[in-house]
């Protein structure tokens, strides 16, 4: 069976009206219209006086109806008044319909039915709630947001996850990925709560990248996760931004902040490394002894200090071995005789 692909949402950015410029006249608009009810109400309580009033009854029911419909107009048409922060946006939803998103910071008026609703934050609370997890600060407030998205960098400081490597040893690794949305329609619209989608695909691109390389014990030029950390941390990026793309997010960076063996292995594994650094401090130090010995009998025989067989420079070989590659201090025995019995 066939399944079609969800379409993806495109941002599309929209100018409002200046809020500065439609402020003094719905403030105006408001005034006038409580000055017109106030005119009305006045004409209608000259004529219960038995004054004549200024204009004809049905002149006077007519304001009286205009004002009593334009207050709660004018009230309504007020709080089509908002204000975005640098950095921020405000995604137009008319009815279920998107109608563009606000960028530009300051004061702006659109249509008062433009949603005001708090979906982000409804949509995670209700994850939370599944899940049996406390909401965070940012989705359990409750003053609504306008719809309103914060473009500014974000910091995800993921926990330690306890996965496989490439050899399949167990290691705990974490990361941290900084992140902005990049289009607001395609993180309100095309994942349920991006700040989830985020944290559940970071931890998914961190397991499967951790059993892509070995922890430190890699082949000749195969690059691992301890000593390759640049090229580690690229590869990081490359694929959290794929998985990211459809949510709107675009990863600034990304780099592991956690790297170590699994409790149960980690003491045969320090081991192992000790061995190892133990064995590389050997054969530095045997090869520096031969270089040595080697010195040593070039110069004696190139000065003629004296001349030795074979047997000699074996012994000698021996000698300066050992004292070179000990490590106890070497005490010297003098001979007061000759070399032969």
């Amino acid at each position: 069976m066939e399944t079609k692909e969800m379409p993806s949402n495109r941002e599309q950015v929209k100018q409002l009206t200046n809020g500065w410029v439609a402020l003094p006249l719905l403030v105006m608009m408001l005034l006038a219209d409580i000055g017109l009810l106030i005119f009305a109400v006045s004409q209608l309580a000259q004529m219960d006086s038995g004054a004549p009033p200024a204009l004809p009854i049905a002149s006077i029911v007519t304001l009286l109806i205009v004002a009593v419909l334009g207050l709660p107009t004018a009230i309504i048409l007020l709080s089509g008044l908002f204000t975005l922060q640098p950095n921020e946006a405000r995604v137009l939803i008319l009815f279920g319909a998107y109608k563009g998103t606000v960028r530009e910071p300051g004061l702006h008026w659109g249509n008062p039915f433009y949603s005001n609703g708090p979906q982000q934050q409804l949509r995670a609370r209700i994850i939370a709630a599944k899940l049996g997890e406390k909401p965070s600060a940012a989705s359990s407030g409750s003053r609504p947001s306008r719809n309103k998205i914060s473009l500014r960098a974000r910091t995800f400081n993921g926990t330690a996850l306890k996965v496989n490597d490439k050899r399949g040893n167990p290691i705990e690794i974490a990361a941290v990925l900084v992140w902005r949305i990049a289009d607001t329609a395609q993180a309100m619209f095309d994942v349920d709560n991006y700040e989830t989608y985020i944290q559940t695909q970071s931890e998914s691109a961190l397991r499967h990248l951790a059993s892509l390389y070995a922890y430190d014990d890699g082949e000749e030029n195969e690059s691992t996760l301890r000593s390759n950390m640049d090229e580690v941390s690229k590869a990081l990026r490359g694929e959290l931004q794929d998985r990211l793309a459809k949510a709107g997010v675009v990863v600034d960076e990304a780099r592991l902040t956690h790297l170590a063996y699994a409790p149960e292995i980690a003491q045969a594994m320090l081991r192992r490394q000790q061995a190892e650094a133990v064995i590389a401090a050997r054969q530095k130090i045997v090869h520096g002894a031969v270089s040595m010995v080697e010195m040593a009998l070039r110069e004696l025989a190139e000065k003629h200090v004296v001349l030795l067989d074979d047997e000699r420079k074996a012994a000698m070989v021996s000698n300066l071995m050992v004292v070179l590659c000990g490590e106890s201090e070497v005490h010297p025995v003098v001979n007061a005789g000759t070399l032969y019995t």
